[in-house]
């Protein structure tokens, strides 16, 4: 009986390390639901202690404010001109609208330029706690 040296096997076999298909395919964790094409969203981050003094005012001037957000985060501007439209999808008339406006403009949340015949400019401002 002779011995035969052998060498060791400098190979090595990285599938041999791979899961199958199957299994892989269960172990990711699913994307959070977005929302699909053509639908509309709220941009943020809104801060939250703008939100709160908005949410104190009287009437609709949450949902306006909201609508104010909606543009800007569109626009990707804090200055956006508001007409009736976004307003009347949240369930807000135009007299509450104006309203809400004063509401808001009075609370320090946002300014208010108004123009005859055209629609009204609105600034976001920041408020400081």
């Amino acid at each position: 009986m002779s011995k035969v040296a052998t060498q060791p096997d400098d190979t090595f076999d990285v599938d041999s390390l791979r899961l199958p298909s199957g299994i892989a395919a269960s172990l990711t964790r699913p994307k959070s639901q977005r929302f699909r094409p053509g639908q509309k969203f709220l941009r943020g981050p809104i801060p939250w202690d703008w939100l709160s003094v908005a949410a104190r005012l009287p009437g609709k001037a949450l949902q306006v404010g909201l609508a104010i957000w909606h543009l800007a985060g569109l626009k990707n501007a804090m200055t956006i001109e508001l007409s009736r439209v976004p307003l009347e999808s949240l369930g807000v008339t135009r007299q509450a609208g104006y309203r809400s406006l004063k509401a808001l403009e009075s609370a320090g949340l946002i300014k208010v330029m108004r123009r005859s015949g055209r629609k009204t400019r609105v600034t976001i401002l920041v408020i400081s706690t």
